[in-house]
């Protein structure tokens, strides 16, 4: 057990960024309180206690540079804490095969690095660098649809004995083969699909199952999601889509005690409108019948910026994953899952899913 935890992340976007700026604005102003993270120390790991030590990307505007250059390169948008005020480190930002990382939408954002390696030859590079950084836990937040590119580095971690934090909506710690093979070889995996701390789902699911519990009949609910960041943008791309509606839909499916019918529910990212940036904006709608069968319904506008929302469950997923590699617990960590993750391999409500992971942090 070391004090200090480890990480790699594949995928320097606007989350990541947000993630370092953020515990670096922490570190700037001591008075503030940590706001939205389950508790200031997770079985003794603070939020200064995690180290950045590697970088994976394909972004020939990223690879190459140092890890607090390169959150700060288009098409990053988070600008938090001034680039010339954000501590310098010697962590560096290597490549990462394409594979399906990129959409057709945000090509000539992103503009992949030139490659001459094979998938196979930057798995082997990746594998040294890992070895030689220490990295214990990797962190992927590569755009939705990346379903091979994430597999590649599941099985990373697999090859390395690295804890695996899947943010995005292709299925890994959800997916009994994938999660069978992280507890064959007792590696802890979290995931998959981040909610954010007060972002779109967490409050379409929390008020469908509090008109669930009060006894009244959902018929039928929307959820519409747009934003102005290279997520959305992506997400224009319906193909790359499918994983991440049924994610965000069955998330508040798991809250009702009667399944919706697939044509009385829409739960989804909706478009990309540039001028938003990182702002997001949800548009909900649940319609129902209360006793007598008098019918009621409700209407929601949220708006938060998308990477704070995430970046705040994220550092809790590492001290997380760190706590069950010091305990040698494998395979998808399941209160850290269900509390954290939209799709995880075991749904339950978000009250006894905090509860789970609080008897977790203790060791209950």
């Amino acid at each position: 057990m070391s004090d200090r935890i480890k990480v790699g992340l594949v995928g320097i976007g606007n989350c990541f960024s947000g993630l370092i700026q953020g515990i670096e604005y922490y570190r700037e102003n001591p008075s503030q309180e940590v706001t939205g993270i389950i508790h200031d120390k997770l079985a003794g790991y603070g939020i200064y206690d995690i180290d950045f030590v590697c970088g994976f990307d394909v972004g020939e505007n990223k690879v190459g540079k140092l890890l607090h250059e390169a959150i700060y390169e288009f098409p990053n948008m988070v600008d938090w804490i001034p680039k010339d005020k954000l501590p310098k480190k010697d962590a560096m930002v290597y490549e990462s095969p394409v594979l399906d990382g990129v959409g057709l939408w945000v090509e000539n954002r992103i503009k992949p690095i030139s490659s001459t390696k094979t998938p196979e030859e930057i798995a082997f590079d990746v594998k040294k660098i890992l070895k030689e950084k220490g990295v214990e836990i990797i962190v992927s937040y590569l755009p939705v649809g990346s379903d091979k590119a994430t597999e590649f580095w599941a099985q990373i971690c697999l090859d390395t004995g690295t804890a695996f934090v899947n943010c995005i909506p292709s299925f890994i710690a959800s997916d009994e083969r994938w999660a069978k093979k992280f507890e064959e070889k007792n590696i802890p995996c979290i995931g998959d699909d981040i909610k954010g701390q007060v972002g779109a789902t967490i409050v379409h699911r929390t008020l469908a199952k509090l008109c669930d519990d009060r006894g009244t009949k959902i018929e039928k609910t929307y959820q519409i999601n747009v934003g102005g960041n290279t997520d959305f943008l992506n997400m224009k791309e319906q193909d790359r889509l499918i994983s991440k509606k049924i994610s965000k839909t069955e998330s508040v499916q798991s809250q009702l005690s009667e399944r919706l019918d697939d044509d009385q529910i829409y739960v989804g990212p909706s478009d990309f409108i540039p001028f938003l940036g990182n702002t997001k904006l949800m548009f909900m709608r649940i319609e129902g019948r209360q006793w007598a069968n008098i019918p009621y319904n409700m209407e929601v506008r949220l708006q938060v910026d998308d990477k704070a929302n995430s970046a705040g469950i994220v550092v809790d997923a590492i001290r997380l994953a760190k706590i069950a590699l010091d305990r040698g617990i494998g395979g998808p960590i399941k209160p850290a899952s269900a509390y954290l993750m939209k799709h995880p391999i075991e749904q339950t409500s978000d009250v006894l899913a905090k509860i789970a992971c609080e008897k977790f942090v203790a060791g209950d």
